[in-house]
């Protein structure tokens, strides 16, 4: 009997996503991620939880209505991390016509039914807050609806509720070969030891390394996909209001300046073909031209390279079919060989969808319960969407010696779980030492010993953005403390 029913290599979102619905359906699950959780481009995406008004532009009717009825899915599972926001598109007369804008925005507004958030309206904003950071000659421009996300944040709840229903998360473990018979059996260097690993069926969820993994991992024929960079910028903060601006460039892409934990902005995204190592990408200088340029054409203070405070990148495939763009999901059994998932490709959007149906596949194989994680909070989602600023008030009730934005962070991070972190604490220095002006001991701890933290960037870049402001001696001072708790736990 093997080891486990379903084994994943990869540990982004589409990974996690395959391990808690799996989990959550009864089948023993392991998932193998060769560094960090979310480490690659599911960090690096636009953040974006929508319908997608590229896709309605090219009459993506069914996709739009599919990703919008996931929006509410998210809203409802993960109020914690999806926030609604109002999206501004200003009108550029060298661009798409003030028309064409408004009746793609009534459709918009249609497709997403009975949503609980405000339509899109038109707005004159030469006499709005949101026209104070753009140029002069932008007088109309258009507001709808829309949601942004901690992308990275929601990979790794993702994988907490996959390990809290039953499956086995290991960072820092890497599948070296993979043997195909009636089951599969695995090599993994897990954190320096070698291990031997045996499951009924094994999915491929590798991102940017799903050809290399098929190659030289499984020796399974490459899936029909490119690989695709995807580039953003963070720049100090252009503007003031709680809006994100839709930028139309001229060349047809949309760009999108949204607000970043509080004083940046952040700006994106650029894709395009990428050939070599995911290990080592890296924006390129045209890049951030490119994204510099594009925000200029719009905000009254120029964007220049020099004002970038961080670039984020990231590869993954891109399927060889244009109609693929939800994310590509290729399954492979026939007799006396164990099942193959190959999954690749999509946005935050359509990740739970996309796993669901996946999973789905291995039915005949198993028994298994029902889909389930439309109607399931993630860990922290159990309140209403709108009640996001009473629990950011029940959080400073509790623990008085927070600030406002304090207690924000923490509760768009850990929502109802905040406990679990701070615990009985009554002053600030009974969590321990202090690293910058936010993070604690007792916070380093609860994500070492739960969120499978392991070096500092998983905590200031993925697990929170706190490496943003965070000075270099504190930086030295966390690592040093991390260091010396993991000697502790092992």
């Amino acid at each position: 009997m093997a080891d486990y029913d379903l084994a994943i290599i990869g540990g982004g979102l589409n990974g996690v996503s395959l391990a808690r619905d799996a989990a959550g359906r009864g089948l023993r699950v392991i998932l193998f991620e060769q560094g960090d959780l979310g480490g690659a481009a599911s960090s690096a995406t636009p953040r974006l939880i929508h319908g997608d008004l590229w896709v309605l532009e090219r009459r993506g009717f069914w996709r739009v209505r599919r990703a919008l009825a996931e929006r509410r899915t998210w809203l409802a599972i993960a109020p914690h991390l999806v926030r609604p926001m109002r999206f501004v598109i200003p009108a550029h007369v060298d661009e798409r016509p003030p028309w064409l804008l408004r009746a793609g925005l009534f459709l918009y507004d249609v497709l997403a039914g009975r949503s609980g958030l405000p339509g899109s309206t038109t707005l004159d904003i030469t006499h709005h807050p949101v026209g104070n950071a753009l140029k002069r000659p932008f007088g109309t421009a258009f507001e709808y609806s829309d949601c942004i996300v901690d992308d990275s944040r929601l990979v790794v709840l993702t994988a907490l509720d996959a390990a809290e229903r039953g499956a086995t998360i290991r960072t820092g473990a890497r599948c070296v070969r993979a043997d195909r018979t009636d089951i599969w059996r695995l090599a993994v260097v897990d954190r320096g030891h070698r291990r031997s690993v045996t499951a009924r069926a094994l999915a491929n969820t590798s991102g940017g390394w799903t050809s290399i993994v098929a190659e030289t991992v499984l020796r399974e024929p490459q899936p029909a996909a490119t690989a695709m960079q995807m580039s953003q910028i963070i720049v100090p903060r252009l503007f003031d209001s709680d809006n994100v601006y839709v930028f139309q460039n001229s060349d047809g892409r949309l760009i999108f300046a949204s607000p970043f934990e509080r004083a940046f902005t952040l700006i994106g995204t650029v894709t395009h073909d990428f050939t070599g190592d995911p290990a080592i990408v890296a924006v390129r200088g045209a890049d951030v031209g490119y994204l510099c340029e594009a925000a200029s054409r719009y905000f009254r203070e120029r964007v220049a390279p020099t004002d970038v405070v961080r670039a984020v990148c990231g590869v993954n495939l891109r399927p060889a079919s244009a109609r693929q763009r939800e994310g590509t999901t290729l399954f492979h059994a026939r007799r006396r060989k164990a099942p193959l998932i190959t999954m690749f490709g999509g946005d935050l959007t359509t990740a739970r969808r996309r796993a669901e149906r996946a999973v789905t596949r291995l039915t005949p194989f198993y028994p298994m319960s029902p889909p389930w994680t439309a109607g399931a909070a993630l860990p922290g989602g159990d309140f209403a969407w709108d009640r996001f600023d009473t629990e950011v008030d029940l959080a400073r009730e509790r623990w008085r010696f927070l600030s406002e934005p304090e207690a924000q962070r923490l509760v768009a991070a850990y929502g109802s779980r905040l406990a679990a972190v701070l615990g009985e604490a009554t002053t600030r220095k009974e969590l321990g030492p202090a690293f910058g002006p936010e993070l604690t001991g007792a916070e380093v701890r609860y994500l070492m010993t739960c969120e499978w933290a392991r070096f500092p960037d998983d905590v200031l870049w993925r697990r929170s953005k706190l490496g943003l402001t965070m000075p270099a001696a504190d930086r030295e001072a966390l690592a040093a403390f991390m260091a010396d708790l993991s000697r502790s736990l092992v």
